[in-house]
């Protein structure tokens, strides 16, 4: 019985790790949105959103349970080189868009409504704190993002809750041609599928420490209930804020920023108070993201340097100096910059968690190099339509299946590793 406590407290402690890490409170502004917009398929678009900023993720963490390594060992199996390029472009975009929109979010949602200062002045501010505890790497953070996740958490269940007892279940028109298919490139802003590559070998780290004496299937075990659990939470506050979101279609104007939409439903639900107890929560956590981001980057560039602290440095002013540069733009813009680099750097790490996760029999390295080589070539289309070439590509673009939703490179991916792993039995 007490074995049974012990590991049930295990799985439930990883799984709050799990859990925070993935919680960027950025991502609460894209739901809510994406649901207004959605009307009566509302649970359409919410099963897009939750494929890729859900399932993938879990998946990327069931991929690090099999791997139990770091980012870098995602794609080895192509070669060090593309993993060494992979590993650096992944970092370079997390500092240069998802930190940022922690300035971005804050600036919106904590210091336009009280204080008549320009997003710079918010973003330089930000960042230089940011900065001060890179360098010092307190473990304050630590403990305020414990205290935050379960505050935010227990606010947006009463948000959820409230619209939903106290709405009909009427709602208006979508705006979406293709409801699944945005929901799914919604989805990739919340960037958390790349946060499973990176924040996964944390994970590992940490139970490494905690569990020294565990078995390789021990740990692989935890951390596979673990990531269902955390998924499962994700779930039901994703597709919460979309039904909310989608209740509440006829309270907001058409043009309303997401920032203001959150806001707004808060107010609706639970009063003024609540959403300035919401603004000031939401702000503390995406500050401790930011944090997260540039020390990981530090960290990853600092070890490929043989532990050189200047590099670290270094990498942390120029991640602070982007912060900057970026923070100061709306969220709207940030998000909308964010979609070409996505377009094609999302593909890759979808494919790359999936090919780790089946069995080795089927993923050679014959197959990851076919795979990931088609993943990038037919992932071109798709990036250079979210740069303003769609017109140029429209004849390209009839004979790639799924072109049209953005998905050019599913089902050439698909084919291929079909095709090498019917090759390779052929063979033996």
């Amino acid at each position: 019985m007490d074995l049974i406590k012990k590991e049930t407290k295990e799985v439930l402690v990883t799984a709050f790790a799990l859990f925070s890490l993935f919680f960027g409170a950025g991502n609460l502004i894209l739901p809510p949105l994406l649901g207004n917009q959605s009307g009566d398929l509302w649970w359409l678009v919410a099963l897009g959103f939750c494929a890729s900023a859900v399932l993938i993720p879990i998946m990327g963490i069931m991929a690090h349970a099999k791997l139990q390594g770091t980012i870098f060992d995602f794609g080895k199996k192509v070669s060090p080189t593309f993993s060494l390029v992979y590993s650096l472009l992944i970092y370079a975009i997390s500092i240069s868009l998802p930190s940022p929109r922690t300035a971005a979010v804050t600036h919106e949602m904590a210091i336009e409504p009280f204080f008549n200062t320009p997003p710079l002045l918010t973003s330089i501010v930000y960042f230089s704190l940011v900065f001060v505890f890179v360098i010092n790497r307190s473990k304050i953070l630590n403990i305020l993002g414990k205290l935050l996740t379960p505050a935010i958490i227990l606010i947006l269940f009463l948000i959820i809750g409230t619209a939903i007892l106290s709405y009909d279940f009427a709602f208006g028109e979508t705006v979406f041609q293709n409801p699944f298919s945005e929901g799914i490139l919604e989805g990739y802003q919340t960037f958390d599928a790349i946060g499973a590559v990176v924040v996964g070998g944390v994970i590992i780290i940490s139970i490494n420490l905690r569990k020294k004496e565990a078995s390789y299937e021990e740990k692989k075990v935890l951390i596979r209930r673990s990531g269902w659990l955390a998924g499962l939470s994700l779930f039901l506050i994703y597709a919460g804020l979309i039904v909310t979101g989608a209740l509440m279609h006829g309270e907001f104007s058409a043009d309303i920023s997401r920032t203001a939409l959150l806001g707004g439903i808060s107010t609706k639900t639970l009063g003024g108070t609540a959403n300035w107890f919401l603004s000031i929560l939401v702000s503390l956590a995406c500050f401790t993201t930011a944090v997260g981001i540039v020390t990981g980057t530090a960290d990853f560039i600092k070890y490929r340097f043989h532990d050189s602290q200047a590099v670290y440095l270094a990498t942390a002013i120029l991640g602070c100096i982007l912060g900057i540069v970026m923070g100061q733009f709306n969220v709207g813009y940030i998000i909308a910059v964010a979609l070409p680099a996505l377009m094609f750097i999302y593909p890759i790490t979808i494919v790359l968690i999936l090919l780790n996760i089946v069995p080795d029999k089927l993923a050679s390295k014959k197959v990851f190099r076919a795979v990931v080589f088609t993943t990038i070539l037919f992932s071109v289309p798709d990036f250079l339509g979210s740069i303003g070439f769609t017109e140029a590509l429209s004849y390209v673009q009839r004979f790639i299946p799924l072109s049209t939703y953005s998905l050019g490179w599913v089902l050439p991916a698909g084919a291929v590793f079909t095709l090498v792993n019917m090759l390779d039995k052929e063979q033996t």
